[in-house]
This record gives structure tokens, C-alpha cells and sequence, in this order.
């Protein structure tokens, strides 16, 4: 492990969590910790690792504290800064409740408790946004709790979402899905009613579907250092989206693209309300009135953000500047143009359906300004690639067999 006077410890064991390992890998040649509530292949394989921490009840709020004070005192021998980085929202929201205490051993920024609560409560989040001329999709709130009638009546089909995800699935039940698309009034009785069997008692989204292939959603990706300046904004369309019903909304392909209104827009609604740390926006562009509209904002980066890494701005140096070296960057806007892909070439050319997009796909794929980053090259771990190998196939049966 190189002479560094900081360790990275990742928490999460999934793709975004190797992302953000491959970064630091890039950046600093240095191995992280992982920590994680189970073992995952694409992070359990890897040689760019150092150690792997693995506690089932890691989510456990009761627990979360302990264990990672039990993982500091472990590494409190190598006497280096431990940089903590989240990447789930609940794993970022459980550091920032318990701040105070994790300060005393690891060293982290994110924003304040008040402003998380007012980001990830959707009902506080669509208001904000109003606030600050951020368009979102017409939406309705829907507490599980009360015997309120259901909104009528409405232009479907229509989204149902959990405002709460993290309480969402807490409470498993049997088909339950990350987004439901519902075609009548039935169906979405039907619906919700499941979901408050399942024992979910906070609000429920019920949102305008704006129609539009994968293509008409959209990715930003921000970081805002702990002066609360912001340093880079991304924009990005998608090409290609996880097409399962427990998977969607998670992107499989991206292409950047450079839109300065709406880049300058979501970077002066963070630094108004004063975010701090990544923030990874999704968004879908509604043809009929031609605005984008924001649906949600992560915070944290996102699993497909390693094309912030790719085209030089590599995440985790952002996050060592600001929190280890406190460096000042230049704001940036990102102008470079790349193909980001967990799939392989064959999946995008024949499930991309705009057929714009996947002719500037395959441009950027000609003149080798693409890039997958499950396949990292420093990453010698053989048996790794056979999972890598066997994953990129079920990827062309998935697209072949599923339709969301």
C-alpha cells in the first residue's frame, strides 16, 4: 500500500462501490477498504482491494456505528486519515446522523442532517424545487397510513414509487418492484393495497408517466466541496437502462452531453439550499412541453458516475482534495465526450431503440472513447473475469426477455 497519509474505506460491496475502488485505484495506486453487508462478485473477486469487512447487519442502524468503530480500531495501526465514502443513500444517511461520533475516527463531508431529511423526503424535495424554478413531474403523495381515497381521476398509465425506499424494503413482500407502471385505476388499487399489506406505512409517489424510451432520461452528476462551491457538473444521456422490475431505474449505458441551462440550473439549486459532496440527479425530458423534469436526487454518486472518472476527473480525487488536502478546483462543466457501457457492444446496437443516439454510440465506440469499467485492466483477478464473462451473456438474455 503506497505511503499515503489517508486510507480509503468504501462502504457498500456493489458496482458503484468498485467504481469508486477503480478511482481511488487510478488516482492514488492504492488498495481500499471495503466494508459491506455481504459478498458481492464484483467486488468479492477483486485484486484492487485490500481487505473486505463483512457484517450482515451493517444496514442495522443500531448497529451501524459499531461496526464501523470496531473496522477503525482494526485499522488504527496503519496510523493514516480514514476516508469514508458512502454509496447508497442509506449508508451515506446513517454517516451523516451519526457525524459527530464517526468524526472522531474518520474523515467524510456531507451535508447537514436538516437538508438530507428535506432532499430525500420527495413530498420536501418537489417543494424545493418549485422554490427554486426545478421542473419535476406532476405528482401526487399518498400516505400509506391514512384511508384516504386514492387521487381520481388521472391520465394513465401512471408511476407508483415508495417515497421512503430505504423503509420501503424493509417490509419484503412477494413481486414487490423498485417502480410499478399501472395502467388503470384498478391496477393502482390493487397496488397500493399490496404495499400497505406489506407492512410500509409512510407515502407513496403516484406520478405522471412521461412517455419516451430509455433514451428520454438523463443523468447529472455534481460535486459541491465542504465550502460548498461547486467544482463539476456533469450531464448525461441515457442510452440504455436495467430492464427488470427490481433493477430499473439503474443505468447500463450513458453518453455525456453538454446542456449549459439546465447544467448551470441544477448547480445553483445545490449550492442555494447547501448541499455538500456528490449529488447524482435522475431526470427525464418530456417531449410534450419540452422541459426536463427532475425526478429525484441521489446523494452520493451514482454506479454509471465512473464516466466522471473516465474522461479525467476521476471521483475519488475529488473527494481527496477537498476532505484530506482542502485544494481549491476551478468550477468545471463537462464538455468531453464518452460512451459509458456495463454492456456489451452487442446489447446497445441491437436494444438501443433512438436511433440518433446509437449512431453517436457507435461513433464514439470507432474512435475508442468508450469504456466499461467492470473491465478494469489492473484488475488481475482471473476468476473475476469469468464472472465478467458470464454476466456480459445473461446481459443479452435480460434485454432479449424483458420489457419494463
Amino acid at each position: 500500500m503506497r505511503n499515503l497519509p489517508f486510507l480509503p474505506v468504501i462502504i457498500g460491496t456493489d458496482i458503484n462501490a468498485y467504481n469508486m475502488a477503480i478511482s481511488f485505484h487510478e488516482a492514488y495506486h492504492t488498495k481500499p477498504i471495503i466494508i459491506g453487508k455481504e459478498q458481492l462478485p464484483i467486488t468479492t473477486f477483486s485484486t484492487i482491494i485490500e481487505n473486505r469487512y463483512i457484517y450482515p447487519t451493517l444496514a442495522d442502524p443500531g448497529q451501524f456505528v459499531p461496526i464501523l468503530l470496531q473496522v477503525a480500531v482494526a485499522l488504527k495501526p496503519l496510523n493514516k486519515q480514514l476516508l469514508l465514502v458512502g454509496t447508497n443513500d442509506l449508508y451515506v444517511r446513517l454517516i451523516i446522523e451519526n457525524e459527530e461520533i464517526l468524526k472522531k475516527h474518520f474523515v467524510f463531508s456531507y451535508m447537514t442532517e436538516k437538508l438530507m431529511n428535506q432532499l430525500q423526503v420527495k413530498s420536501n424535495f418537489y417543494k424545493l424545487c418549485e422554490e427554486y424554478g426545478i421542473d419535476t413531474p406532476t405528482t401526487y403523495f399518498y400516505h400509506c397510513k391514512t384511508n384516504l381515497p386514492l387521487p381520481e381521476p388521472m391520465n394513465y398509465p401512471v408511476i407508483i414509487k415508495p417515497s421512503n425506499g430505504i423503509a420501503y424494503y424493509e417490509n419484503k413482500f412477494s413481486g414487490q418492484q423498485k417502480v410499478y407502471k399501472v395502467q388503470s385505476a384498478k391496477e393502482l388499487r390493487k397496488v397500493v393495497e399490496r404495499i400497505i399489506e406489506s407492512g410500509y406505512e409512510d407515502e407513496l409517489i403516484i406520478q405522471d408517466y412521461i412517455p419516451g424510451d430509455d433514451t428520454y432520461m438523463w443523468d447529472s452528476v455534481i460535486y459541491v466541496n465542504s465550502s460548498r462551491k461547486t467544482q463539476l457538473v456533469t450531464f448525461a444521456q441515457v442510452a440504455l437502462q436495467e430492464q427488470t422490475v427490481t433493477a430499473i431505474g439503474n443505468y447500463t449505458a450513458v453518453i455525456t452531453r453538454y446542456n449549459e441551462e439546465m447544467m448551470k440550473k441544477l448547480q445553483q439549486f445545490l449550492e442555494s439550499v447547501g448541499y455538500v459532496g456528490f449529488a447524482n440527479f435522475d431526470i427525464k425530458y418530456d417531449k410534450r412541453d419540452g422541459k426536463f423534469k427532475v425526478f429525484e436526487v441521489n446523494i452520493r454518486q451514482g454506479r454509471s458516475s465512473y464516466y466522471v472518472t473516465a474522461v479525467g476527473h476521476n471521483m475519488a480525487e475529488y473527494i481527496v482534495d477537498d476532505v484530506i488536502y482542502r485544494k481549491e478546483k476551478p468550477l468545471t462543466f463537462l464538455k468531453e465526450d464518452y460512451l459509458f457501457s456495463i454492456v456489451p457492444k452487442i446489447v446497445l446496437r441491437k436494444f438501443v431503440e433512438n436511433e440518433d443516439v446509437l449512431i453517436d454510440a457507435n461513433h464514439l465506440i470507432k474512435e475508442g472513447k468508450y469504456g466499461n469499467s467492470l473491465f478494469y485492466k489492473r484488475d488481475y483477478s482471473f476468476r473475476r473475469k469469468l464472472y465478467l464473462f458470464a454476466r456480459q451473456v445473461n446481459y443479452y438474455r435480460k434485454y432479449r426477455n424483458y420489457k419494463w
